[in-house]
């Protein structure tokens, strides 16, 4: 009778709570995820790219670097409301679900990209014409806000444990994919037109494609079903909603438990966000900053950084950040794929340690003049850069609960790239201008390689196991049977062992211990 009840106690996998993902689904889910982020990224390549040509077009009466540092600011502006985004966004994504928000924040962002093609100069109707840029920026950052942290819970509540890291780097492909075709598309356009006709009328195509890139994305997220992890809460939430109603009902109270309630109301959410889960926040946004502050460095800093500050042609800048990102690509599923079978940790530990040290060596290569040492520097960053991008969509999802991980992501996610990863640019190029010392971003992104090497030794591995709050998920009823029997039989283990120690104790003591 005893074994029974220690087996019973030992908490066993039922059948019921393995979920066989739907590989066709899976495949629609990271595709149509991914396309938001294609679209996103796009957006990015194309104002980093032109940055220069923004500054021109909209700050005409400022110097060069002011220029450069004005089109910047507009650039982190959209960052600092995304945590507003993310406060609105996430916790309805975690109480309407998550493919009604990632649809709605697909057609904010594809709308407001579009409109900056149609934004008049400042020549045509002054200082309008920044504030207008800045109102379309302002809007893509708050529908970005929930964006990222939406398409990370997405693919995450989709994936099998054990392929969670190569599904979810596709997330971060799609990003990169995505910087390309905009930053590619520029130097295109750069080459054919020059840079006179870019100023005049070019640097408006890219912003144009927006519209048709929006409405395919939108028609794809439309065609979603909601994740199975999702599912399964809310019909437990439902479950537990409906008998707290009969008991009020029978015991004649009010209809609402005012501590329920509370738990479940956005404040309430938010509590719980920042009192039972600050740990997971903090790493969060720990390694947030890392990703993003060598991001944003790599992709939106190092264009202007290679022409405006160290004098290289803007052909040469470009094509050796668009090769960058073309490497990028190409390695990134790899390093997902190897997250699953070495760990998400190892490999944000290696990537840190590595920013730290080559850093410095990277951008002295950098600095250096001709195409084969400054390639060799922007592909060192690139494979620093990729450590973090194919690992992230796997990592920060499985920090949180089910109910509290769209929110909780959003909040976590936004506030660290607002503050850290978005202004990357800015402070960068504020910095060089103030000091005279073009190895500041060196400096910058060893501090952001210590700060994540700190975050990753309290990140607990979770490769290969269940997201937090949910069920395992498995790719085959086959895995699935094996999951079950393999739990069980631990179960039956456990209550043997204890059993065993109940009924003789001396057996495992050891040796000089029975003989006193």
């Amino acid at each position: 009778m005893l074994r029974i009840l220690l087996r019973r106690r030992k908490s066993m996998i039922s059948s019921e709570d393995v979920t066989v993902s739907d590989r066709p689904q899976v495949r629609r889910a990271v595709t149509a995820a991914a396309l938001g982020n294609t679209m996103e990224w796009f957006d990015f390549g194309v104002y980093a790219y032109l940055a220069g040509t923004m500054g021109k077009v909209f700050f005409p009466a400022s110097s060069p670097g002011v220029q450069v540092v004005s089109a910047f600011a507009t650039f982190a502006a959209a960052f600092l409301v995304r945590p507003l985004g993310g406060l609105v966004f996430g916790p309805l994504g975690d109480r309407v679900g998550r493919q009604k928000v990632l649809a709605a924040t697909m057609i904010m962002m594809a709308a407001s990209t579009f409109a900056v093609g149609f934004l008049p100069s400042y020549d045509s109707i002054g200082v309008a014409a920044p504030v207008l840029l800045l109102v379309c920026r302002l809007v893509q950052g708050f529908s970005t806000g929930g964006e990222y942290a939406g398409a990370t819970t997405y693919i995450a509540e989709y994936a099998p444990d054990r392929r969670r890291g190569f599904l979810g780097s596709w997330l971060d492909f799609g990003t990169f994919v995505g910087y390309a075709l905009g930053s590619g598309l520029v130097t295109v356009l750069t080459l054919v037109l020059g840079t006179g006709g870019l100023e005049d009328w070019g640097w408006r195509i890219p912003f144009y494609l927006a519209g048709p890139l929006g409405l395919i994305g939108l028609y794809m997220r439309m065609k979603l079903e909601e994740t199975p992890a999702f599912k399964k809460e809310a019909a437990y939430a439902a479950s537990e909603g409906s008998q707290a109603s009969r008991r009020s009902e029978d015991e004649d109270e009010e209809d609402v438990d005012p501590v329920e309630a509370a738990r479940e109301s956005g404040k309430g959410r938010l509590k719980e966000i920042f009192t039972r889960h600050w740990q997971a926040v903090l790493i969060c946004m720990g390694l947030v900053l890392l990703y993003n502050v060598t991001n944003y460095m790599v992709t939106s800093y190092l264009p202007t950084y290679m022409t405006v500050t160290l004098g290289q042609s803007d052909t040469t800048a470009q094509v050796l950040v668009l090769a960058t990102m073309l490497l990028v690509v190409l390695t990134i599923t790899t390093v997902g794929h190897t997250s699953d079978r070495w760990g998400r940790r190892p490999v944000f530990l290696a990537g840190s340690v590595a920013l730290v040290a080559l850093s410095v060596p990277a951008f002295l290569l950098i600095r250096q003049g001709g195409i084969l040492l400054p390639a060799i520097g922007c592909a060192v960053l690139g494979l620093l850069l990729v450590c973090f991008a194919g690992t992230a969509a796997s990592t920060l999802p499985a920090l949180f609960p089910t109910r509290l991980r769209y929110g909780a992501l959003s909040l976590a996610f936004n506030i660290s790239v607002s503050l850290f990863g978005g202004t990357t640019p800015l402070v960068a190029s504020a910095l060089v201008e103030a000091t005279g010392d073009d190895m500041v971003p060196a400096y910058y992104l060893m501090v952001a390689g210590a700060v994540g090497f700190v975050s990753t030794l309290f990140l607990h591995e979770t490769a290969g196991k269940p997201l937090r709050g949910s069920g395992p998920m498995v790719e085959t009823p086959h895995e699935a049977d094996r999951l079950v029997a393999g739990s069980r039989s631990a179960a039956g283990r456990h209550a043997r062992d204890v059993w065993i120690r109940l009924r003789h104790p001396w057996a495992h003591r050891e040796p000089h211990d029975r003989d006193r």
